[in-house]
């Protein structure tokens, strides 16, 4: 049966609105998006910047507690295998997500509070909220590439004590 050029445009662009709408799942995609964050957070407690780094896009942009930018996902993971070698070393993080949001279809913005103990020491200019704890802020950035979420930016501050 040959069907007319309208009607298979119609088609086509049902089929084509189907599949994009299939893949919208915001509780799906905030359940993966959780579930990124607590390996990452195991990650950390294990000192494994592999795992840490593993969801960092490629030119993903770092920008640590003390503002230095770290440049593409090699560097990230490089430098996070220094800290865990050094002032990290057996420190332990827990992880609390306050708000994942979707400002648009593939792409999330998450936002978590650390709270870092056992760590050897500090960064210059860094100080403990109270005696060994380590209160910081996160906010990803991330992008749905071909049905996976990646960190294409990132930024960790430090909370300061309360005067």
């Amino acid at each position: 049966m040959i069907r007319s050029v309208p009607t298979r445009l119609a088609l086509v662009c049902a089929l084509l609105l189907s599949q994009a709408c299939a893949h919208v799942d915001p509780a799906r995609d905030e359940q993966d998006i959780r579930q990124m964050v607590d390996v990452q957070t195991q990650a950390w407690n294990r000192q494994d910047a592999v795992v840490w780094s593993k969801d960092f896009a490629p030119d993903a942009d770092f920008i640590n507690i003390v503002g230095t930018v770290f440049e593409g996902q090699p560097q990230i993971q490089e430098r996070h295998a220094a800290i865990f070698q050094t002032l990290f070393k057996g420190s332990q993080d827990k992880v609390t997500i306050r708000r994942v949001s979707f400002p648009a279809r593939d792409v999330a913005v998450v936002d978590t509070t650390h709270e870092v103990t056992g760590h050897a020491g500090l960064p210059p200019g860094v100080q403990n909220t109270e005696p060994g704890l380590l209160r910081t802020q996160m906010r990803y950035v991330m992008n749905r590439v071909d049905g996976t979420w990646r960190i294409v930016a990132g930024q960790n501050t430090d909370v300061k004590p309360r005067p």
